[in-house]
C-alpha cells in the first residue's frame, strides 16, 4: 500500500514479493468482512469458524507494510520538505479523490433508483438502513479532514501512513545516528507497548501513570505504535543470516504461537455476545506480541526468496507500481466478488480465498488500464 520504493534503481526482488503477498493478505481481511462482521453470517457457526481462521492468519498484513516501508526509506536522505513533498502529494490526491468517491456512491444509488440494500451489499460496515440523502453522503465528505467514514473503512491505513510519512525525517536523525544496540533497546522498549492492550483489558485500565485525566499517556506510550514497526524494517534490512532451514524453523514457531494466540483469543471474543467492539478486535490488534511473531515470521522467510525469472521479476515490479492504486479501488469491488461467489455456490471454506481473488485480480486489472490510459498523470488518482 505504501508508495515507498528504494532510493537506488537497483530492485529488492523478495521485497516485491513481500509486497505482494501482504497486498493480498490486506485484501483478503476485507473480503472476511461479511464472516465476521455480518449479523446474519455470525449466527452461522460455519461463518464464524472459517472466518475466524482467515482473518487470524491474516493479521500480519498491514505491520508487513510498515516493515517495508522503513526498510525501503529508513534513514531519510532528503531534507523534510523535500521528502514530504514526494511522498505526501503521491498519497493526499488519490487519497481524497477516493474518500470522496466512496463516500458519494449512497447517495449516487438513489440517483440511479437502487434501494438503500445495495450500499449494505457494497460495504458490510454501512449497517442495514444507510442513507442514500445527498445531505449525509456531503457530510461525510466533509469529514474526510477528521477520519473515515463506513464506506471507506480501509482508508484508516492512509491516516496512519500520512503520519509515519511525517514522522520519518525526525525519526530519522536518530536512525543515522543510532547504534545497533540502541536500536535493540528502542525495540526491546516497543516491544513491551505490545502487552498494553492485554493490559488493560486484563488487569487494570489504568497503569503506568495512566488516569482518567491521562488517558493513554502511559511510561511506554513515548515508544509504542507502528514506529516500532518501522525502525524493525530497517534494522532487518541488512538481511538474514540464518540458515534456509532454521529461518524455516525458526519462523514457522513463530508464526505458530503467534496465530493460536489471536485464533484463541478473537475465537472466544467473537463467541461471547457481550463482548464490546473493542473486545472482539483486541486480539486482532496490529501492535500485539501475537501479531508481532506472525509479522517477523513472515518478513524472515521472504528475505529468503530468490526469483530469477524476468517474466515473474516484472509482474511483482509492476504490483509494486500498481500496489497503491488498487488498494484505493478494491474496497469497491468486495461486494461486487462477494455477488458472484454466491452465485456460483462457491463452498463456505473457500468462499473468502475466491472473493479475494476476484477482488485483487478486477482491482489490478482496473489500475493497470488506469496507467495505459494516462500514463504519469494516473499517479495522482491511482498513486
Amino acid at each position: 500500500m505504501s508508495d515507498a520504493l528504494p532510493l537506488k534503481h537497483e530492485r529488492v526482488v523478495w521485497a516485491d514479493v513481500l509486497r505482494f503477498i501482504a497486498m493480498f493478505m490486506v485484501i483478503c481481511v476485507h473480503c472476511t468482512d461479511p464472516f465476521n462482521i455480518s449479523p446474519a453470517a455470525r449466527l452461522n457457526p460455519a461463518y464464524n469458524f472459517w472466518g475466524t481462521i482467515y482473518g487470524s492468519v491474516l493479521r500480519p498484513c498491514v505491520p508487513l507494510f510498515v516493515m517495508l516501508t522503513g526498510m525501503l526509506l529508513l534513514p531519510v536522505k532528503q531534507e523534510p520538505g523535500v521528502f514530504y513533498k514526494k511522498r505526501l502529494l503521491r498519497v493526499v490526491f488519490p487519497f481524497l479523490i477516493w474518500s470522496v468517491l466512496y463516500d458519494l456512491f449512497p447517495w449516487f444509488t438513489g440517483v440511479l433508483g437502487l434501494q438503500p440494500s445495495v450500499i449494505t451489499q457494497f460495504f458490510v460496515y454501512a449497517g442495514d438502513h444507510p442513507s442514500q440523502a445527498f445531505g449525509d453522503s456531503l457530510h461525510n465528505v466533509l469529514l474526510i479532514p477528521f477520519n473515515f467514514t463506513a464506506m471507506c473503512t480501509h482508508m484508516w491505513y492512509i491516516y496512519m501512513l500520512i503520519g509515519l510519512y511525517l514522522f520519518m525525517p525526525i525519526f530519522s536523525a536518530w536512525i543515522k545516528d543510532a547504534t545497533d544496540k540502541q536500536k535493540r533497546m528502542y525495540l526491546g522498549f516497543w516491544i513491551i507497548t505490545l502487552f498494553m492492550p492485554y493490559v488493560h483489558e486484563y488487569v487494570a485500565k489504568y497503569i503506568l501513570g495512566s488516569c482518567p485525566w491521562n488517558q493513554g499517556f502511559d511510561m511506554f506510550y513515548y515508544f509504542a505504535g507502528f514506529n516500532g514497526y518501522l525502525l524493525l524494517g530497517h534494522y532487518l534490512s541488512k538481511g538474514n543470516n540464518r540458515s534456509l532451514a532454521k529461518t524455516v524453523l525458526v519462523s514457522v514457531v513463530l508464526f505458530a504461537i503467534g496465530y493460536a494466540i489471536t485464533y484463541i483469543g478473537f475465537g472466544k471474543k467473537v463467541a461471547d455476545p457481550k463482548s464490546t467492539e473493542e473486545q472482539i478486535e483486541l486480539f486482532f490488534l496490529y501492535c500485539t506480541p501475537n501479531v508481532f511473531l506472525m509479522t517477523i515470521a513472515v518478513f524472515m522467510l521472504a528475505q529468503r526468496i530468490k526469483v530469477s525469472s524476468t517474466f515473474w521479476v516484472n509482474i511483482f515490479a509492476n504490483l509494486t507500481k500498481c500496489g497503491f492504486g488498487i488498494y484505493m479501488v478494491h474496497y469497491f469491488l468486495v461486494g461486487p466478488s462477494w455477488m458472484i461467489v454466491n452465485a456460483l455456490h462457491v463452498p463456505i471454506p473457500l468462499q473468502i480465498a475466491v472473493a479475494t481473488s476476484f477482488t485483487f485480480a478486477f482491482a489490478w486489472i482496473f489500475t493497470v488500464l488506469v496507467y495505459k490510459l494516462f500514463k504519469d498523470k494516473a499517479k495522482w488518482v491511482m498513486g
